[in-house]
């Protein structure tokens, strides 16, 4: 995935740098259908994503690299309403199921999701 696709992503590097590669972003993404007792079914999807921006360490001030990964799984739900009304009793993440589903707007979300809130390098290079 570029950059381009990514453009909330791409705006929290460091002003004027497009990555440290062309690649922004490298995911996968799976279906799977789990059987229920009494003939149901439940729709599943995991979404695997990384990518590594240029941020600030807000300890030194300086250019870091930062690696985001994200595995999660969701369970789709018919509507709204069901999302609403499982969200408190699920331990797993939902999503509506839709005719159209936008695979990019999830991992760019997702990898937002994963920043950290305060970049900063595990040991600066320089003293803060």
């Amino acid at each position: 995935t570029t950059w381009a696709e990514l453009p909330r992503l791409q705006a929290e590097q460091i002003e004027g740098v497009s990555g440290p590669t062309s690649t922004a972003a490298q995911w996968c993404i799976t279906g799977e259908t789990k059987a229920l007792r009494g003939g149901a079914h439940q729709t599943w999807l995991r979404v695997q994503a990384q990518a590594s921006l240029r941020l600030v360490c807000q300890r030194c001030l300086e250019p870091m690299d930062q690696l985001l990964q994200v595995d999660r799984p969701f369970r789709f739900v018919s509507s709204e309403q069901a999302a609403m009304d499982q969200d408190d009793e699920s331990d797993e993440d939902l999503l509506v199921a839709q005719q159209a589903f936008d695979a990019l707007v999830l991992i760019e979300d997702e990898l937002l999701l994963a920043l950290p809130l305060v970049p900063r390098h595990p040991d600066c290079p320089t003293p803060a």
